[in-house]
């Protein structure tokens, strides 16, 4: 991820510079910035759901008992699962139809972008897979938050 920002940061400091600098631009830039944006954006997901780290409102969980949250959470880890399938499903669809339009400048095949949605979505929900089988052991096995 830190390649992808420093490539993007790049990009488009160099974009900066030779457009107001010398009035003159690299049109390739543009293209190749975005797709990389969606790429970082996607990852940037990943990462930040397998660190547990996404926004997370507690206003009614925190007063439950500990084995009612741990079913409130199997229940929304299922309905997430189902959300990434339909991430997965939507997403790949979009790779199809959009693997044979070329980007004008850079050439990249567009259903690119909406690969990145698929791979998000797969590696979360194979996050979701492990977390799910945790929380089922621990409701099995009585344990607390």
């Amino acid at each position: 991820m830190v390649a992808i920002l420093a490539t993007m940061s790049c990009l488009v400091f160099l974009n900066v510079i030779l457009r107001y600098g010398f009035n003159s631009s690299i049109n390739i830039t543009e293209e190749v910035s975005r797709y990389l944006f969606v790429w970082l954006t996607f990852l940037g997901a990943v990462l930040a759901f397998n660190a547990n780290q996404h926004v997370r409102v507690t206003i009614l969980t925190a007063r439950l008992s500990p084995k009612k949250q741990r079913v409130l959470q199997l229940l929304t880890d299922t309905l997430m699962l189902f959300c990434c399938y339909l991430m997965v499903q939507g997403s790949f669809v979009q790779f199809q139809l959009n693997l044979d339009n070329i980007a004008p400048i850079s050439g990249i095949p567009t259903g690119i972008t909406y690969l990145a949605g698929l791979i998000a979505g797969a590696f979360i929900a194979l996050l979701l897979i492990i977390r799910l089988g945790s929380t089922m052991r621990q409701i099995m096995q009585g344990e607390t938050l």
